[in-house]
């Protein structure tokens, strides 16, 4: 009979508390999750959320929040960088990983990672996928433990690094094996930068389809547009006319391949340097400073691209001339359109509310 009850109760109640996210954006369900607080210290409750829980500072200084709104919707809030060297660490630690792997975090610490089901072609950001790592095991641990209380609906929310590191964390969700299948999860990445290439982003698009994962920036701010994204010809998809060039070359008299060789390698080699000199840099060089902060993390193998892109359906906020006159560049902030309150004006202006 208990269990009948049990039953009945269960119908009635999580019919009721899982539809209360919708697709699409919702700019005001955007300005809450944006509007919570970052902070770990004397924090104010919004009038329709809790702050359930602060983590760790782990890794590269990350940090998550939990919040419950009163609906029964969970937020996993991803802080952005701080003032801290290690933050900033996992930023410039720009080189790029297959999008599935492993990764020896301390000598006793290994996270096994899945973001993308074609790792052959698919990468991501090294730095923030290791920040993701360190944080992995404490957010699958609420998100069960919130499951298991009648959570069924969760945003996945983030700004400047925490967006980024948001993208990943919706994928790795998405491909966790022993995750409940009925969650239904919604992502804003606010202010995020380029989480991984272009096969990547196909991805985070094909399981966020149909309204459920943005990216939103406002079009003056710079960060989005990082890091600097470079294409070879090897960054296509298997099937392209750049693959016939070499075989046509070859069947071509002696001396118009002499010159298609040359006038080919002309226009690939500046690329192919140029990903060299970036996987030596945002690779190999970041990681030997990031190992000084992170004594047990093993350097992992790049892959030979650095082929950014954007990810997320986009929400363009557009900066107006009142906008710049409101924020006006003083020559030094180079911050000064990427922050919180500028967001949430352009927001308000734009949606009107």
């Amino acid at each position: 009979m208990r269990g009948l009850i049990f039953g009945l109760l269960a119908c009635i109640y999580f019919p009721l508390h899982g539809q209360q996210l919708k697709p699409g954006f919702d700019p005001k369900e955007y300005h809450d999750v944006l509007s919570l607080s970052e902070r770990g210290d004397s924090i104010k409750d919004p009038d329709n959320f809790k702050l359930l829980y602060i983590s760790p500072e782990v890794g590269f200084y990350n940090r998550w929040f939990l919040w419950k709104r009163s609906d029964g919707v969970v937020v996993i809030k991803i802080r952005g960088t701080i003032e801290k060297t290690e933050s900033w660490l996992a930023n410039f630690y720009a080189a790029m990983i297959p999008a599935k792997g492993s990764l020896q975090l301390t000598d006793s610490t290994r996270f096994d990672y899945k973001l993308a089901p074609d790792s052959a072609a698919a990468y991501v950001h090294v730095g923030w996928t290791v920040s993701l790592g360190f944080m992995a095991p404490d957010i699958v641990a609420h998100i069960k433990a919130q499951y298991k209380e009648g959570a069924r609906e969760f945003i996945i929310m983030g700004h400047s690094q925490g967006g980024a590191i948001a993208f990943l964390t919706r994928s790795y969700l998405e491909y966790l094996p022993d995750m409940p299948k009925d969650i239904k999860y919604k992502t804003y990445c606010s202010a995020g930068p380029k989480p991984g290439n272009l096969f990547y982003a196909y991805d985070f698009d094909y399981i966020t389809r149909d309204g459920w994962g943005f990216r939103i920036v406002n079009s003056a701010d710079w960060v989005p547009e990082t890091p600097l994204s470079l294409q070879r010809v090897t960054d296509f998809n298997p099937v392209n006319p750049f693959m016939e060039i070499p075989g046509t070359l070859k069947k071509q008299k002696f001396f118009v391949r002499l010159y298609g060789n040359m006038v080919y390698n002309k226009l690939t080699r500046a690329t192919n340097r140029s990903v060299r000199r970036y996987r030596k840099y945002l690779g190999g060089f970041v990681y030997k400073m990031s190992r000084k902060k992170l004594p047990g993390f093993q350097q992992p193998a790049y892959v030979y691209s650095n082929n950014y892109m954007t990810a997320g359906s986009p929400i363009v906020l557009m900066a107006d001339e009142e906008y710049y006159r409101q924020f006006p560049f003083d020559g030094k902030n180079v911050f000064i359109n990427h922050m919180p309150p500028q967001y949430l004006y352009l927001l308000k202006k734009q949606y009107r509310f």
